[in-house]
């Protein structure tokens, strides 16, 4: 078996290009997001409803990113996307009105399915390492700072620049930040595949071969396995987006933004528990962990509102799911179908989650307006059992595939043995 990792330093520029790329392509927008509504002249909830279609058709192209990342290896595509990011960006601050900004918000989400976590995780497998899920987790943990740096950044830089020269800035940052390093993971990853020229040469850890799939179960478990991230992806992004005026609207007021608060600290937590604990667990039952804690969060919020410790219980456990969430993303798809075409997987299972993210937040608006936030709260959460229930369903299907598979290899011994 190889020994070879993945060097630290890797990760860490990884790591660094992803906080990057969350943070200019996505959290900075909702701190910028008044000012360019009102330079625009436009109502807020337009601005956003751009980004959410931008979002919609970024999603739609994240398979074809991922076939891309799997034919000319995630490094050339990533540089690719950070050259793309930033003329996306540029696009966006120098845009003369209203079309061309949305047509630019297109643009950065398209460059975001090449820079962002599905081409991250696929340049990790691409590298051959003996450990990628381990490095994912890895790489999750760095990048789950995201947030964290970023909205302070982008409000003190606020405090002296437009919009429009904060997103040049950030366009810079692309130029000369992220660029230069995609460029040498690409150079990395193909002296790699030079050392291991195919992925059946690719030695790989006992917990990341491939599951016994039964040829005819295959299609079904990717299907369930796209409607489970789809489901999550649509709870957490509804709830994630309307997060304070939820809390206020069930009588916990200014408490809210405290329980908000909790939300980062916990998804990260979980990221640092799984690093460290969870090496030797299968990726499908953390998948199915990672789904009942969102459900079972909302569950605690809504039977003890509006009581704060529940309310704080909520977050924590809905901030654990949540990062969980982001983990097996990239490492259940390897652990069920292997490393020969993972890039293509991968793109399908962020799209799944990305339509439904763009989705989410308007049809949880609207639902609140329509039935109000108890009952719109006990629909994300039968939402939330659905994805309880596709991978329950995949455990199920692989327990069935490889208690055959022992089967056939008891009845070829005993034939050998005859």
């Amino acid at each position: 078996m190889s020994e070879r990792k993945i060097p630290a330093a890797v990760l860490w520029a990884l790591g660094l290009t992803q906080i990057v790329g969350y943070g200019t392509l996505y959290y900075s927008f909702s701190i910028l997001a008044p000012d360019m509504a009102r330079e625009l002249e436009w109502p807020e909830q337009w601005v956003f409803g751009a980004l959410s279609v931008a979002l919609l058709i970024g999603g739609l192209f994240g398979p074809t990113a991922g076939k891309w990342a799997d034919r000319f290896g995630a490094g050339h595509v990533m540089t690719l996307g950070s050259a793309g990011a930033a003329v996306a960006l540029l696009a966006c601050a120098v845009a003369p009105g209203r079309s061309a900004f949305v047509l630019a918000l297109v643009a950065m989400e398209l460059a975001s399915s090449f820079v962002l976590y599905s081409a991250a995780f696929v340049a990790i497998v691409q590298f051959g390492g003996s450990d990628a899920q381990r490095s994912i987790t890895h790489l999750t943990l760095i990048a789950g700072f995201a947030s964290t740096l970023f909205w302070p950044l982008t409000s003190a830089m606020h405090q002296s620049l437009s919009w429009r020269e904060i997103y040049a800035a950030f366009a810079a940052m692309h130029l000369v930040l992220c660029l230069p390093i995609h460029a040498w993971i690409a150079r990395l990853t193909r002296r790699a595949a030079v050392a291991a020229p195919s992925f059946a040469a690719i030695a790989t850890a006992t917990h990341e071969r491939p599951i016994a799939v039964a040829s005819q179960d295959r299609s079904k478990v990717f299907l369930l396995m796209l409607t489970g991230f789809a489901a999550e992806g649509f709870v957490l992004s509804s709830i994630l987006i309307h997060m304070v005026p939820l809390t206020a609207a069930l009588g916990m007021g200014t408490a809210g933004l405290v329980v908000a608060s909790l939300f980062g600290p916990a998804q990260v937590a979980s990221r640092l528990i799984n690093m460290l604990f969870g090496r030797g667990l299968r990726q499908i039952w953390l998948a199915l962990i990672a789904a009942t804690l969102l459900p079972l969060a909302l569950i605690v919020l809504l039977t003890t509102t509006p009581l704060i410790p529940g309310a704080i219980v909520f977050a924590i456990l809905f901030g654990l799911g949540s990062g969980l969430t982001s983990i097996v993303g990239g490492t259940l798809p390897l652990e069920l179908f292997g490393r020969e075409g993972y890039g293509a997987r991968l793109g399908w299972v962020t799209a799944a989650r990305q339509v439904s993210s763009a989705l989410a937040p308007f049809a949880l608006a609207m639902s609140m307006a329509g039935t109000g936030v108890t009952p719109s709260l006990w629909v994300m959460a039968a939402l939330a059992g659905i994805g309880v229930l596709t991978f329950s369903g995949i455990a199920f299907v692989m327990r069935r595939s490889e208690s055959a598979a022992a089967g056939d290899r008891t009845q070829a011994g005993s034939d050998v043995a005859a």
